[in-house]
Protein backbone atom coordinates (compact mmCIF):
# COMPACT_ATOMS: atom_id res chain seq x y z
CA UNK A 1 0.00 0.00 0.00
CA UNK A 2 1.15 3.51 -0.75
CA UNK A 3 0.32 4.92 2.66
CA UNK A 4 2.66 2.42 4.36
CA UNK A 5 5.76 4.12 2.93
CA UNK A 6 7.45 6.55 5.32
CA UNK A 7 9.32 8.16 2.43
CA UNK A 8 6.13 8.93 0.53
CA UNK A 9 4.47 10.31 3.64
CA UNK A 10 7.38 12.66 4.31
CA UNK A 11 7.65 13.75 0.67
CA UNK A 12 3.93 14.50 0.46
CA UNK A 13 4.04 16.49 3.70
CA UNK A 14 6.94 18.49 2.26
CA UNK A 15 5.26 19.02 -1.13
CA UNK A 16 1.80 20.07 0.06
CA UNK A 17 2.68 23.57 1.35
CA UNK A 18 4.45 24.63 -1.90
CA UNK A 19 1.60 23.19 -4.00
CA UNK A 20 -0.99 25.09 -1.97
CA UNK A 21 1.12 28.25 -2.05
CA UNK A 22 1.37 27.94 -5.84
CA UNK A 23 -2.43 27.58 -6.02
CA UNK A 24 -2.76 30.76 -3.98
CA UNK A 25 -0.37 32.51 -6.37
CA UNK A 26 -2.35 31.34 -9.40
CA UNK A 27 -5.58 32.52 -7.74
CA UNK A 28 -4.17 35.91 -6.76
CA UNK A 29 -2.68 36.66 -10.17
CA UNK A 30 -5.52 35.27 -12.27
CA UNK A 31 -6.82 38.66 -13.35
CA UNK A 32 -3.39 39.77 -14.54
CA UNK A 33 -2.24 36.75 -16.52
CA UNK A 34 -2.86 33.07 -17.11
CA UNK A 35 -4.54 31.37 -14.23
CA UNK A 36 -7.35 32.16 -11.91
CA UNK A 37 -10.07 30.37 -10.05
CA UNK A 38 -10.33 27.29 -12.23
CA UNK A 39 -6.63 26.51 -12.28
CA UNK A 40 -6.19 27.27 -8.59
CA UNK A 41 -9.21 25.13 -7.69
CA UNK A 42 -7.90 22.18 -9.64
CA UNK A 43 -4.45 22.60 -8.07
CA UNK A 44 -5.89 22.58 -4.54
CA UNK A 45 -8.03 19.55 -5.36
CA UNK A 46 -5.00 17.76 -6.84
CA UNK A 47 -3.03 18.47 -3.67
CA UNK A 48 -5.83 17.02 -1.56
CA UNK A 49 -6.11 13.99 -3.86
CA UNK A 50 -2.36 13.41 -3.48
CA UNK A 51 -2.79 13.61 0.28
CA UNK A 52 -5.65 11.11 0.10
CA UNK A 53 -3.67 8.66 -2.01
CA UNK A 54 -0.89 8.56 0.57
CA UNK A 55 -2.74 8.94 3.87
CA UNK A 56 -6.07 7.32 3.00
CA UNK A 57 -9.65 8.51 2.63
CA UNK A 58 -10.52 8.60 6.37
CA UNK A 59 -7.57 10.87 7.13
CA UNK A 60 -8.35 13.11 4.16
CA UNK A 61 -11.97 13.40 5.20
CA UNK A 62 -10.81 14.33 8.67
CA UNK A 63 -8.84 17.22 7.14
CA UNK A 64 -11.56 18.24 4.66
CA UNK A 65 -14.87 16.58 5.57
CA UNK A 66 -17.24 15.56 2.80
CA UNK A 67 -19.91 17.87 4.26
CA UNK A 68 -17.57 20.83 3.70
CA UNK A 69 -16.85 19.70 0.15
CA UNK A 70 -20.58 19.35 -0.60
CA UNK A 71 -21.13 22.88 0.72
CA UNK A 72 -18.32 24.36 -1.37
CA UNK A 73 -20.00 23.63 -4.71
CA UNK A 74 -23.16 25.71 -4.23
CA UNK A 75 -21.30 28.30 -2.15
CA UNK A 76 -18.99 29.09 -5.07
CA UNK A 77 -21.93 29.35 -7.45
CA UNK A 78 -23.66 31.62 -4.94
CA UNK A 79 -20.59 33.88 -4.76
CA UNK A 80 -20.34 34.01 -8.56
CA UNK A 81 -24.05 34.62 -9.05
CA UNK A 82 -24.19 37.01 -6.11
CA UNK A 83 -21.72 39.35 -7.79
CA UNK A 84 -24.05 39.50 -10.80
CA UNK A 85 -27.12 40.07 -8.64
CA UNK A 86 -25.39 42.92 -6.80
CA UNK A 87 -24.69 44.52 -10.18
CA UNK A 88 -28.37 44.23 -11.08
CA UNK A 89 -29.44 45.64 -7.72
CA UNK A 90 -27.13 48.62 -8.23
CA UNK A 91 -28.86 49.40 -11.53
CA UNK A 92 -26.48 47.91 -14.05
CA UNK A 93 -26.23 44.74 -16.12
CA UNK A 94 -25.65 41.26 -14.73
CA UNK A 95 -21.92 40.84 -13.96
CA UNK A 96 -21.17 44.48 -14.78
CA UNK A 97 -18.45 45.08 -12.23
CA UNK A 98 -18.05 48.82 -12.77
CA UNK A 99 -20.81 49.62 -10.24
CA UNK A 100 -19.12 47.73 -7.40
CA UNK A 101 -16.87 50.66 -6.45
CA UNK A 102 -16.77 54.46 -6.78
CA UNK A 103 -14.37 54.28 -9.74
CA UNK A 104 -15.00 51.79 -12.57
CA UNK A 105 -11.46 50.33 -12.64
CA UNK A 106 -11.71 49.52 -8.92
CA UNK A 107 -15.14 47.99 -9.46
CA UNK A 108 -13.81 45.84 -12.28
CA UNK A 109 -10.96 44.63 -10.10
CA UNK A 110 -13.26 43.81 -7.17
CA UNK A 111 -15.73 42.02 -9.44
CA UNK A 112 -13.12 39.88 -11.14
CA UNK A 113 -11.55 38.90 -7.82
CA UNK A 114 -14.93 37.92 -6.34
CA UNK A 115 -15.94 35.92 -9.41
CA UNK A 116 -12.58 34.13 -9.43
CA UNK A 117 -13.04 33.25 -5.75
CA UNK A 118 -16.44 31.79 -6.58
CA UNK A 119 -14.97 29.75 -9.42
CA UNK A 120 -12.14 28.56 -7.17
CA UNK A 121 -14.52 27.38 -4.44
CA UNK A 122 -16.83 25.61 -6.91
CA UNK A 123 -14.09 23.90 -8.91
CA UNK A 124 -12.13 22.65 -5.91
CA UNK A 125 -15.34 21.47 -4.26
CA UNK A 126 -16.54 19.71 -7.41
CA UNK A 127 -13.23 17.95 -8.02
CA UNK A 128 -12.99 16.78 -4.40
CA UNK A 129 -16.64 15.73 -4.39
CA UNK A 130 -16.11 13.55 -7.46
CA UNK A 131 -12.95 12.06 -5.99
CA UNK A 132 -14.51 11.41 -2.58
CA UNK A 133 -17.52 9.78 -4.22
CA UNK A 134 -15.40 7.39 -6.27
CA UNK A 135 -12.94 6.66 -3.48
CA UNK A 136 -15.72 5.84 -1.00
CA UNK A 137 -17.23 3.36 -3.48
CA UNK A 138 -13.85 1.65 -3.84
CA UNK A 139 -13.31 1.55 -0.08
CA UNK A 140 -16.80 0.11 0.45
CA UNK A 141 -15.69 -2.92 -1.52
CA UNK A 142 -17.30 -2.21 -4.87
CA UNK A 143 -15.28 -3.38 -7.82
CA UNK A 144 -13.15 -0.65 -9.38
CA UNK A 145 -13.19 -2.26 -12.85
Amino acid sequence: MLHDSVILRVVVKLLLPPILLYALYVQAHGEYGPGGGFQAGVTVAAAMILYTLIFGVPEAQRVVPFAVVRTMVPLGVLIYGGVGIVGLMLGSHYLDYTVLAASPPDGNHIGVVLVEIGVFVTVSGTMLSIFYSFSSKIEDGEDAD
